[in-house]
């Protein structure tokens, strides 16, 4: 069947939720562990590779790279809950508007991103504290990855889109797609041509390429409210602002917690210092450190599909004016995610050697540079992914406050409790005692705290929304 075949998108806002939810968020938890085997395929080909630093080089980019992403990742949510509350409402011609403007805000912050990251890579990543052939290594990746930032803005804005009216099951075609030409092209650059990482960076911006491509034609064909025309990409400022309404502060929160995490990332590095002053070869704090991050992001990107979920599923409830729907939202996509977050990292944990494994992290001898990157991967598995329930609960509250137009409210939570918090901690707890554990800790700590707040943000909001249905139907 075609990927660009019409689909039945779901119906939100009428009829039983469960299976409903259960049926937008799985193609979403397929699509989202497919983006992240684009950075796993690169870690692993890569470490087949002559060059020993290049899988911690790709480990020290993440928190610089999501720094950057995240800003337009977030006003791609904007983009969902608008277009979403429009489908709800039936205004299919303001919903259009939403979609070009989307489209047209994707292209230019794309292009922006693109070369802000590609110029601040080298000073922002010494400035964490890579330095020598894993810094060259680092910026080497960075900026190849950065030259397809548009790419990777076209396809989460694209991909939000469909979302928003229920088609969950394109985006999963094509990342399908796509993903294959990403390992594929992986093995031909590393293996084929003798490349490091310059040749899994290539691969992944050319396969993000192909998603966007496929991901913009499957707009173009769509007969609906979603239907995209070249001609009539343009900014609607109306709809801009309601994006960046909900958007902006979903932006700046993405980015600020990659800020607390550029600062855990040098400590990171501050701990390969203090743990293996000798060790040259390469560093085996942050290439453990690695390994576990991006095992950790199979658990996150895909439990981000209850989050994607109740922010569309609340979005096209409140604009059909259903907020007692929206309570279920809540309390459906929270339960479904609390128990695949507490399943899927304990399977992670249980399986930690040969998965650790596919990353060139392994036991080795006691006291050499193998076991204590093993053990660091082991330590930080145990302490952020295994209680990652706390997150997961804290994401769910986050997404539902999004739908419910009460983003700058839940951003401001999140900053405090997690990110300013998260800085407090490495300046004090971790100065003092500088261990992995006294780093890693912070985690599950700030997910358990911002989340209670943001269970009370969101339950205040919805009674309050109840009400004022209840007196517009009197």
């Amino acid at each position: 069947m075609s990927i660009f075949a019409r689909r039945k998108d779901i119906d939100m806002i009428n009829g039983p939720l469960l299976s409903k939810i259960f049926a937008f968020s799985l193609p979403i938890i397929l699509t989202n562990l497919l983006q992240v085997l684009y950075n796993a395929a690169d870690m692993m080909v890569v470490s087949l590779s002559p060059e020993a630093d290049a899988v911690g080089a790709i480990g020290t980019t993440t928190a610089l790279t999501n720094l950057i992403v995240n800003v337009f990742v977030g006003f791609s949510i904007g983009a969902n809950v608008v277009v979403a509350r429009h489908i709800g409402a039936g205004e299919r011609e303001r919903a259009s508007r939403a979609v070009h403007t989307a489209i047209a805000m994707s292209v230019i912050f794309g292009l922006a991103s693109s070369l802000i990251g590609i110029l601040i890579s080298r000073p922002v990543l010494a400035l964490m504290g890579v330095s020598g052939k894993l810094l060259n290594l680092a910026v080497l990746y960075t900026r190849i990855y950065f030259l397809g930032v548009p790419f990777v803005a076209l396809t989460n804005y694209a991909a939000a889109i469909l979302r928003a009216k229920g088609d969950a099951q394109t985006p999963l075609l094509v990342l399908s797609a796509a993903g294959i030409f990403n390992v594929l092209s992986n093995l031909l650059f590393v293996l084929g041509f003798g490349m490091s990482v310059e040749g899994v960076a290539l691969a992944t911006a050319l396969s993000n390429a192909i998603s966007a491509a496929l991901l913009l034609w499957r707009l173009h064909r769509d007969p609906g409210e979603c239907h995209f025309s070249p001609r009539r990409l343009g900014i609607d400022q109306k709809s801009f602002l309601s994006i960046l309404h909900v958007g902006l502060p979903t932006g700046i929160q993405s980015s600020l917690f990659s800020v607390s995490n550029i600062l855990i990332q040098s400590s990171v590095l501050r701990l390969n210092d203090i743990m293996c002053p000798g060790v040259t070869a390469f560093a085996p704090v942050v290439k453990g450190n690695a390994a576990s991050q991006n095992l950790g992001t199979f658990v996150s990107t895909a439990n981000n599909a209850f989050v994607q979920a109740a922010i569309t599923f609340t979005s096209q409830n409140i604009g059909a004016k259903k907020p007692r729907r929206v309570l279920r939202v809540l309390l459906l996509c929270g339960g479904l995610s609390l128990v695949f977050s507490i399943l899927f990292p304990l399977v992670v944990f249980l399986l930690r050697d040969p998965l650790f494994a596919l990353y060139g992290v392994k036991k080795g001898t006691e006291g050499s540079p193998d076991r204590i990157a093993y053990e660091i991967a082991q330590l930080r598995t145990a302490l952020v992914a295994l209680p990652f329930a706390f997150a997961a609960f804290m994401e769910i509250c986050s997404g539902v406050a999004k739908g419910l137009g009460k983003a700058v409210s839940s951003t401001v939570i999140t900053l405090i409790g997690t990110c300013a918090l998260r800085v407090a901690w490495i300046y004090t707890v971790f100065r003092a005692f500088e261990t992995p554990l006294s780093l890693y800790s912070c985690y599950p700590l700030t997910w358990a705290l911002t989340g209670a707040v943001q269970c009370v943000l969101v339950l205040l909001t919805i009674r309050r929304a109840i009400r004022r249905c209840e007196k517009e139907a009197m």
